[in-house]
């Protein structure tokens, strides 16, 4: 009878340590809903990005006063062309075109949008997005892209402004 005490101590000891009981299988879980699906881009950020995309297609051609063509461009002209190619009217002179837009803050810039300095006559560059823009910006030199931060665009900065779509 003793060794038949041990034995039932023994075992009760090993199933002690086996662990707890299994836990019960939970109910079949909820479906993780899918992530919403992003929203459709607007038509103007469509545009503004086509405005871009042109628009950096024109660097390295040359700058010319009054040139609203491939063949050379002033600031404006730059504007003026690569809208007007997209169906887009827009005024000649960057003074117009700056009267022209709805004004918005410079951390609110989409790809497509006017980006205005005094340099120190107007002047008008296509923002291109990652504070970069395309501009055409002097006699003797080509459509450029420069910077937003650059020291010399931060003294000139005179706003921004975004085209209304048709």
């Amino acid at each position: 009878m003793r060794a038949a005490g041990l034995v039932l101590i023994g075992l009760t000891l090993i199933a002690a340590c086996a662990g707890p009981p299994p836990r019960p299988v939970p109910a079949e879980r909820e479906a993780v809903p899918a992530p919403a699906p992003a929203p459709a881009p607007t038509e103007g950020a469509v545009l503004g990005a086509r405005v871009a995309s042109l628009a950096r297609g024109f660097i390295g051609r040359p700058y010319r006063y009054g040139g609203d063509t491939p063949a050379g461009f002033d600031c404006s002209g730059l504007v003026y062309y690569v809208y007007r190619s997209l169906g887009v009217a827009v005024p000649r002179t960057a003074a117009e075109q700056r009267a022209s837009v709805s004004r918005i803050p410079a951390d609110a810039l989409l790809p497509g949008d006017l980006v205005f300095f005094y340099t120190p006559e107007d002047h008008v560059g296509i923002y291109l997005g990652g504070s970069e823009f395309v501009h055409a910006p002097a006699s003797g030199r080509l459509v450029e892209r420069a910077r937003l931060d650059s020291p010399f665009f931060i003294l000139g900065f005179a706003g921004a402004g975004r085209i209304a779509t048709p």
